[in-house]
């Protein structure tokens, strides 16, 4: 056995939430010291990075790997035990401490936003098979596929992410921005027509203002888009809004975020292991809130697939 077999591989994004990534370190690892974990720190440098490091490290025997980022950190390492060969997946213990932008992953597994409650989780060491979904998709003119932790979206979400990382890029900072991003998207995109089929079943074949896809409950910063999902069923969550007007929304807009989106009737769900969608014309993806390409869209579910940390509530639920 190689000697990193014990020690937390941990990869850092430095501009993760804004640049909290590399400002709160500093903290993180005085609190990771404090519990006594040992662990080998690693910044990321550019998109994908944490992909190549996650494949490096299995390779040198890390077999613990602490992501210090957002959902989209996470996403690349998740990527990255894939393509690795060394190991099956779940052979290495993945654990986040979350310094991102929405932090949608970590809420379904009760782990909080504080760093020293992020780090007691790690080192009481409670672990959890979750599944994961293998997302084929198309991007120019190539079928291309990609693994998601959490939840994927298509159609409307997929363009307030689009615009969401954009303005990004630009150096724009603001708790309210995706928000934003969501309230603009919405008056600009027309609903589109889609076939969707669960487990080769069409179960909806017309216009579809948006669709989620999901492993976990939330995403877009807190919104239970999938509230009934269970992260080790072997099944997606699948949500179908409708076309539907914003006034309808407005007075109904609470239902986002406790739970009760299904109350709204312009939103059907599904659940299944298999989900294929076509569209006239294409529609974009978002996977994990990274953007990627576009229809026709297949979504297979990896039956506890990756092993988590978890907050030890979690598992006493």
């Amino acid at each position: 056995m190689k000697t990193n077999d014990r020690k937390w591989f941990v990869i850092v994004n430095p501009v993760a939430g804004g640049g909290r990534g590399l400002d709160d370190f500093p903290l993180i690892s005085r609190l990771l010291r404090e519990a006594h974990i040992a662990y080998e720190p690693v910044f990321t440098e550019h998109k994908f990075h944490a992909t190549e490091l996650t494949v490096s490290a299995v390779r040198e025997g890390y077999r613990h790997i602490i992501a210090v980022g957002g959902d989209g950190t996470l996403h690349e390492v998740v990527n990255g035990l894939f393509i690795q060969r060394e190991v099956r997946p779940d052979e290495v213990l993945l654990a986040v401490i979350a310094v991102g932008t929405g932090n949608d992953w970590v809420r379904t597994f009760g782990i909080s936003n504080r760093y020293q409650d992020a780090v007691r989780a790690i080192a009481e060491g409670c672990s959890f098979l979750q599944d994961v979904g293998a997302v084929s998709y198309e991007e120019a003119h190539y079928r291309q596929c990609r693994y998601m932790a959490n939840v994927a979206g298509a159609g409307f979400d997929a363009l307030a992410v689009r615009k969401f990382s954009h303005l990004k890029k630009k150096g724009r900072k603001s708790s309210w921005l995706f928000t934003w991003c969501l309230v603009r998207s919405f008056f600009r995109y027309k609903s589109t027509g889609m076939k969707v089929w669960v487990d080769d079943r069409l179960v909806y074949n017309n216009l579809l203002f948006s669709v989620a896809i999901g492993i976990c409950k939330y995403n877009g910063g807190g919104v239970q888009q999938l509230p009934e999902a269970v992260a080790d069923d072997g099944m997606f969550d699948v949500s179908l809004i409708r076309p539907v007007h914003f006034w309808h929304l407005l007075f109904r807009f609470h239902y986002l975020f406790n739970g009760g989106i299904y109350r709204i009737r312009h939103v059907l769900r599904e659940r299944g292991s298999r989900i294929r969608i076509e569209s006239s014309p294409e529609v974009s993806v978002e996977v994990d809130g990274e953007s990627l390409g576009e229809s026709p869209l297949e979504f297979t579910v990896l039956h506890r697939a990756i092993r988590i940390v978890v907050a030890r509530e979690f598992l006493e639920k």
